[in-house]
């Protein structure tokens, strides 16, 4: 689930947005607006922002980053979803479990969407605070509008759990509630379609809508906060700290780690959207946010106890959308990624694109997790050591260095071992600015078919001063511990 690429079910979350409103005990939004990326959730939310100056608003439009999501708010604003019949019953524990976290037959997970389940791209664009939130392991099936089974895939998703915690489908969509978009259709008349219209104007159409719709007040604490603490603590007075402890580390804390890091860069880079000037309004939008899918962690481990009953309308939105902001009248939300690409440890990762990606072209570029600008691979041609040792970038620099390779880079610099034994040969390479990098140099016991024998360089803590101690680490043993019979 935190780690899905497929396209988001809407009636799905929608109907789980209803279910939440009125476990909440709030009377259903009037309108759900559907953006394509969580970057254009948190720009709407900050647009509609009680007392937010008119100057603000305006600087906010005009700022490079952000004019090309002008025409996608003004899309999904000309085109709310309405609210739809109540949420049917939620039936028993066990069957909202199904139903929230997916029970569909197991297939491999394969870290990388197939081509055949990865949305189209558009070009990219260029995300931190935890909230709580870690991730799921388990298969979530996909439904069409009228609850036939589509598509299936299985989601991975690890400490003591923390203690604090688009562009709309095509289809002729019905206009909302008159009490929330009261001056919709007279924007809409003046504007017509955005596409055929200049920034500036786009702009004015833009400020028209969003004077007319009345949001009300955010309903987060109430929606997700409140119901979430309360299900927390008595499964803490239930279980004691041990055993809380126990649970979390079977079940969120698998994917925890994963789910945030990618949550605080995701936030990261919706601030730097803004710049300095506007960047911590964007960024304190996403602290406003449910997390949908990623809030996958922490459902499993309410799943896991028998305590999602409560928390069923977010399971339900967690398993078929992206980040949402719900307020009285309505509620944002947002698509799912349409490219999503990691390395096997996990970890953000692709040479050539994007490896996150939206529809609207919000997208993160990562080299095993490392944040690169979006062409910066395109530059490594002709690399050399000493490029290398002048880059100012710690991270930049650390992805040069797997990029040119260790073994390449160690050669270059005439570099000497700092210990070597019958295990292997322990490097340091040392940066300016920068802990050093240490890494053991093994030679695989197992020969290849042609007979040679590969070498790999280990990375290892920078405290180690042994290449026995190196190996070591990397079976989590002491130095004093490895001492195996036969290497394999």
């Amino acid at each position: 689930m935190p780690f899905t690429a497929l396209r988001a079910d809407r009636p799905r979350a929608e109907a789980g947005v209803r279910a939440a409103y009125a476990a909440a005990g709030l009377t259903p939004p009037a309108a759900f607006v559907w953006l394509p990326s969580p970057a254009a959730g948190a720009l709407l939310s900050v647009l509609l922002r009680p007392g937010l100056p008119p100057a603000t608003r305006t600087a906010l439009l005009a700022t490079p980053a952000l004019r090309p999501f002008l025409p996608i708010l003004i899309t999904a604003l000309q085109n709310p979803r309405p609210t739809s019949p109540p949420a049917p019953d939620q039936g028993s524990s066990a069957a909202m479990r199904r139903s929230a976290l997916g029970t569909a037959p197991h297939e491999p997970d394969h870290r990388l969407p197939s081509p055949e389940n990865r949305l189209p791209q558009s070009e990219a664009a260029t995300g931190s605070l935890p909230l709580g939130d870690g991730p799921l392991r388990e298969t979530e099936a996909t439904s069409s509008p009228d609850g036939s089974p589509t598509e299936s895939r299985t989601k991975t998703e690890a400490s003591p759990p923390p203690e604090n915690d688009a562009l709309p489908q095509s289809g002729t969509e019905t206009a909302a509630s008159p009490n929330v978009f009261p001056q919709g259709e007279a924007a809409v008349a003046r504007g017509g379609s955005l596409r055929e219209t200049d920034a500036s104007s786009g702009s004015v159409v833009l400020e028209e809508l969003l004077a007319g719709i009345e949001a009300g007040a955010g309903v987060r604490e109430r929606v997700r906060t409140a119901p979430w603490e309360r299900e927390r603590a008595a499964a803490r007075a239930e279980l004691g700290p041990r055993g809380w402890a126990d649970v979390w580390a079977r079940t969120g804390a698998l994917t925890w780690d994963r789910v945030n890091e990618l949550v605080t860069r995701i936030r990261r880079a919706i601030g730097e959207l803004g710049g300095e000037e506007h960047g911590p309004l964007l960024r304190a939008a996403t602290l406003d946010a449910v997390l949908g899918q990623h809030d996958a962690p922490w459902l499993e481990l309410f799943a896991s106890l028998d305590r999602l009953t409560p928390l069923h309308g977010l399971a339900e939105v967690a398993a078929s959308a992206g980040w949402w902001w719900p307020y009285e009248n309505l509620v944002i939300l947002s698509d799912r990624p349409t490219d999503l690409h990691r390395d096997e440890p996990g970890r953000l990762h692709r040479g050539d694109g994007p490896a996150l990606a939206y529809s609207d072209g919000f997208a993160l570029h990562a080299w095993r997790g490392m944040p690169i600008p979006p062409d910066f691979l395109n530059t490594l041609t002709g690399l050399t050591a000493s490029r290398i040792l002048a880059e100012e970038n710690a991270e930049l620099r650390r992805v040069m260095l797997e990029h040119f390779g260790y073994d390449r880079y160690l050669a270059d610099i005439g570099a000497r071992p700092l210990h070597q034994d019958e295990t292997g040969v322990l490097w340091r390479i040392d940066l300016p600015g920068d802990e050093p990098v240490v890494m053991v140099e093994v030679v695989n016991s197992t020969p290849e078919p042609d007979g040679t024998r590969r070498t790999y360089y280990l990375r290892v803590p920078p405290r180690t001063r042994t290449a026995r101690a190196g190996v070591a680490w990397t079976f989590g043993l002491t130095e004093a511990e490895y001492r195996p019979l036969q290497e394999t």
